[in-house]
Order: C-alpha cells, then sequence, then structure tokens
C-alpha cells in the first residue's frame, strides 16, 4: 500500500497508529500522509439565543498543544527514513478524514475499546469513516506495537459485496501475507461462495486456504475471532456493515462487534 493516511490526534492510540503506518510504509517503499483535524466544537460554545462563539484562550491552547504534537512527531518520523507530509485542518474530524482518503490505499484508525488511558481514549470513528470512504479503514488497538504485514491475514467471506470489496481493497497487503485464511462461518453465507475469493486470489498469485468454520450457537463475530486465534491470524479483512448502519446500532452486528471487541487488527471496507 502506497498511500498511507494516519489520522493524528493526542490520544492514548497515537503512537499505535504511527507504528502501524510505519510499518506499512516500510514494507511497500510508500508514502504516509498525516492527518491533523481540529474539530471545531473543540474551541467553540454557544449562547442561550443559539449564537456560536470562539473562547480564545481555549484556540490558543489547543493550538499549542497541536504545535507540540506536530513538533514531536514530525521528528520521529524524521529518524525513521520514510516518505511523509502533513496536512492540517480545522472542521468535522470524520469528513476530513473521508475526504482525505480520496486518493489513499488505506486509513489508519484506532478502534475504539483499547484505550489503556481513560484520560485519552481513541476516537470512535471507524466504523463511520469506513462506512463512506473510498480506501479501507486499518482499525487497530491502542497498545498496538507495529503491524507484522507478512504474518498471516484471515478474510472474513460470506459472499456479499462489501467481503468482495475488501477483498479487492486489500490485495496490496494480501500479497505481502503468510497465508491467506478464508473463514467462512456456516450461519452467515451469502452471494458468491468462497471459491470464487480463492480464484481471484490465485489470478493475482496469492495463494488461499478455504475453511468453513462451525457456528456452533456462537454469534458470527465470536466464530470469527476463534478462527483467527485457531489460525494464527495477524489481522483480518471484512466487509464492513453488510446491514445498514442504523440496524447495526440498534440491533447488533458483526461489524460493530468486531470493531468492540477484536483483539486483531480489522481492515474495513463497505
Amino acid at each position: 500500500m502506497k498511500s498511507i493516511l494516519v489520522h493524528i490526534h493526542d490520544d492514548a492510540g497515537q503512537e499505535a497508529r504511527l507504528q502501524v503506518a510505519l510499518d506499512l510504509a516500510r514494507a511497500s517503499s510508500g508514502h504516509i500522509s498525516c492527518v491533523q483535524v481540529t474539530p471545531f466544537e473543540y474551541y467553540s460554545g454557544g449562547d442561550p439565543f443559539g449564537g456560536v462563539y470562539a473562547f480564545a484562550d481555549a484556540v490558543d491552547a489547543i493550538r499549542a498543544l497541536e504545535r507540540e504534537a506536530r513538533t514531536r512527531i514530525e521528528a520521529q518520523l524524521a529518524r525513521e527514513g520514510v516518505s511523509w507530509d502533513w496536512r492540517k485542518f480545522d472542521g468535522n474530524v470524520i469528513q476530513t478524514l473521508i475526504d482525505q482518503s480520496r486518493l489513499m490505499d488505506v486509513v489508519v484508525l484506532s478502534q475504539p475499546h483499547t484505550g489503556g488511558d481513560a484520560e485519552r481514549p481513541p476516537l470512535g470513528i471507524g466504523g463511520d469513516v469506513a462506512i463512506h470512504a473510498r480506501a479501507p479503514v486499518l482499525s487497530v488497538g491502542a497498545k498496538a506495537k507495529g503491524f507484522d504485514v507478512t504474518g498471516n491475514a484471515m478474510l472474513a467471506w460470506n459472499g456479499s459485496g462489501e467481503a468482495a470489496n475488501a477483498l479487492r481493497l486489500s490485495l496490496p497487503l494480501l500479497r505481502h501475507a503468510g497465508m491467506v485464511h478464508i473463514v467462512e462461518v456456516s450461519d452467515d453465507t451469502r452471494g458468491l461462495p468462497s471459491t470464487e475469493a480463492s480464484a481471484y486470489l490465485s489470478r493475482h498469485g496469492i495463494a488461499s486456504e478455504l475453511h468453513e468454520w462451525p457456528a456452533k450457537g456462537r454469534k458470527v463475530d465470536v466464530a470469527l475471532l476463534h478462527a483467527a486465534v485457531e489460525l494464527d491470524a495477524a489481522y483480518m479483512v471484512l466487509g464492513a456493515y453488510g446491514h445498514s448502519r442504523l440496524r447495526e446500532t440498534i440491533l447488533g452486528g458483526v461489524t460493530r462487534d468486531l470493531i468492540r471487541t477484536s483483539h486483531l487488527p480489522l481492515l474495513l471496507a463497505h
């Protein structure tokens, strides 16, 4: 993956996101774009009559913290020997990341559930970005030390258009994998058979193994995580939000549950 977007935000997941982006860049001689976004709501308030105004002191404090973070991270990147650039914006974080992802191969964000630092939890925006972005989202835990590019990859396959799109978009990464395991959970199959996914990979020179994983009464996300452990997967590729986002928010769904509970990096595409 040559063009890598990493979200810059001073939270408990920042170092993990940066290390993952660096591992991806080293593996492909890629370029990292650091995108730092200041949300308007960070330094604005409202009055009883509906007006909005900025707090001058808050703006100055936020800008100072952002400059400090930029200086620190730029110094770190300068020592890493990779190509990179810095992009600074004010506005809506999710929409800015979506807009900036249009010519990116992957967007590196944090999983929302693995904070470690309760005062600076990572922003839980991976699902929101994945459902609208053209590039896949790599959602990683806040304690990740890096990304095992040559480890085993697991493709969660259910035959849906979302799964097929995730497969196509992950090809540059799957070429580095030690093995690609295509896993179907018996209670969650529809559309294209897994043999089509395997044949597609084969045409691109990528070997794969097919697995039909029994649900055994478990939820699909639980069965997939069990498969990932058994297959020694370094990361999981899956189609995001095969059902509507509203339905998954209200009733639950595989994507929502995996984003909240996965111990593995997730490569998500809608």
